[in-house]
């Protein structure tokens, strides 16, 4: 896949990691140039950055409560904007999508996965265990408890992996549907997948960030 797009290539590296350090690259100048130009009255970078960060502030803030919505917002605007850039690489000819390798779908869930636990922990220390044995806690209710706990925890294991293989799956879906499209129909068809590739770009960079912040919602709260 990756001989189809040379446009950059260092030897020995995979194409995965130069794109994600192009995309870095990309989301950290982008930053520093409208850092730069900040003016009380904001121009065309200052106002899409603050389009883009106060509606992802506001988003994780709605859902999640302002205390915890200022606390993953950070995390989660991160994550959602570095996916985003990546999938839109994959539109770009010359450059590859980062994302179209399970290695970058897998790096952006596991750190979901340890900050997800990490909070669980956190928040409520030794009674984070609560939130693996069930609504029913008695010594009567002990096999169920077990097996609630055995459930509970194949169920967050699972985690990272359905996150990173749905991420995978569509984008590389994307990519030879587009392919396909160019070799048949070089003319119209293309276009309007590319359409299509940009709306999944963006919907899958969301939803990758809406399961988070529901992974992360159901460990801050209180196990009942």
């Amino acid at each position: 896949m990756t001989e189809l797009h040379p446009f950059i290539s260092i030897p020995g590296i995979p194409f995965y990691v130069t794109y994600s350090w192009v995309a870095m690259a990309f989301l950290v100048g982008f930053a520093l140039l409208v850092r730069r130009g900040l003016k009380l009255v904001p121009r065309t970078l200052q106002n899409v950055a603050e389009a883009i960060v106060e509606g992802l502030y506001n988003f994780c803030k709605d859902n999640l409560g302002h205390k915890w919505g200022r606390t993953f917002f950070p995390f989660l605007g991160s994550v959602f904007l570095y996916i985003l850039v990546c999938n839109l690489f994959g539109l770009i000819p010359g450059f590859e999508a980062p994302t179209d390798s399970i290695n970058t779908t897998a790096a952006c869930a596991l750190p979901v996965f340890l900050v997800t636990h990490y909070y669980g922990i956190k928040v409520h220390g030794s009674g984070y265990i609560k939130h693996f044995l069930g609504p029913m806690r008695s010594v009567y209710a002990l096999p169920l408890m077990l097996l609630m706990f055995l459930v509970e925890v194949i169920s967050h294991l699972a985690r990272p992996v359905t996150l990173s293989i749905r991420l995978f799956g569509n984008m590389i879906a994307k990519y030879y549907l587009l392919t396909v499209a160019i070799t048949l129909v070089p003319a119209f068809v293309p276009i309007l997948i590319l359409g299509l590739g940009l709306l999944v770009s963006v919907v899958q960079a969301f939803v990758f960030m809406l399961l988070s912040m529901i992974y992360f919602s159901g460990v801050v709260e209180e196990a009942h």
